[in-house]
């Protein structure tokens, strides 16, 4: 008879928002396998319990390695307790390796529900959450992260990503640049913590506040595109289009063919609308 694998959800900041399924997982778990070992110590600390089964650590610097043991672990019947820092595991955090190689061998898996800071974000954003997109992590480079929004540009469901406090800034700036400074956008920083802060505004405005510097965790979660932006859009939006794919890296033939296609316009015209600005 086979294990289970049981992905528990873990507090994103405070520790009285634990289900209460989480201690007795905790407690009766063959194996509980953490992100982080330490901040499990504290979890369990809080909770007042104490694991009975083997504590394994089960990050991105082991997780291709450790999968394979757990799996076997799962195969012989144990039961197996995958937790990550805060949240949910698999989400932006290690398990997807290890959910997927049990369901190649059949194993089960369940969860014990828990906080997830998207929802929360979503929540508290004030924008619409009946359809939505998880983008996770933005890239670090800078041409990689503006083609990456490039592809969401057109995307009319809420978009809802993480970010480094220290690369906010600069995300905000290309996410202006990229749907335009006046759409709607929210920061929500520390969520469920002591200094819990929600910052509401157009993209522009919040890139301006966070120039000054942010700490924190940071859900970032943005509105999607109207539904007016389906409409044909004047020469100088078309001009900006362009300059964007330039600047990500597209000669400017291709960004200008691109452009076109997705807004509905010939061609002619967004060259003509790229030729006007560059005089301008």
């Amino acid at each position: 008879m086979t294990g289970t694998l049981v992905l528990a959800g873990t507090p994103i900041g405070d520790v009285a928002d634990a289900p209460p399924r989480l201690a007795r997982e905790l407690e009766e778990a063959d194996v509980v396998a953490a992100e982080d070992t330490r901040r499990l110590r504290r979890l369990t600390q809080a909770l007042d319990v104490r694991p009975r089964g083997r504590v394994v650590s089960y990050f991105e610097g082991n997780e291709a390695a450790r999968t394979a043991e757990l799996a076997d672990a799962l195969e012989s019947g144990s039961r197996v307790l995958l937790v990550t820092d805060a949240g949910m595991p698999s989400v932006s955090d290690p398990g997807y390796r290890l959910v997927a190689e049990a369901v190649r061998r059949g194993v089960g898996v369940t969860a014990v529900p828990g906080p997830s800071a998207v929802l929360t974000a979503l929540a508290l954003s004030g924008l619409p959450v009946d359809r939505f997109c998880f983008e996770g992590f933005l890239p670090r480079k800078a041409g990689e992260r503006r083609s990456r929004l490039r592809e969401a540009e057109g995307e009319r469901r809420t978009l809802v990503y993480f970010e480094s406090p220290r690369r906010l800034a600069e995300s905000l700036r290309t996410m202006a640049e990229v749907f335009g400074g006046e759409r709607r956008a929210a920061v929500c920083r520390e969520l469920t913590k002591t200094y819990e802060e929600v910052r509401r505004g157009p993209l522009e405005e919040l890139a301006e506040w966070a120039a000054e510097g942010v700490r924190g965790e940071i859900t970032v979660v943005v509105s999607g595109a109207d539904e007016s932006d389906g409409e044909e859009p004047d020469a100088a939006e078309l001009a900006r289009r362009v300059a964007v794919r330039e600047e990500a890296g597209e000669h400017r033939k291709e960004a200008i063919a691109a452009v076109a296609q997705r807004s509905g316009v010939p061609k002619r015209e967004v060259f003509d609308a790229v030729v006007a600005a560059k005089r301008g």
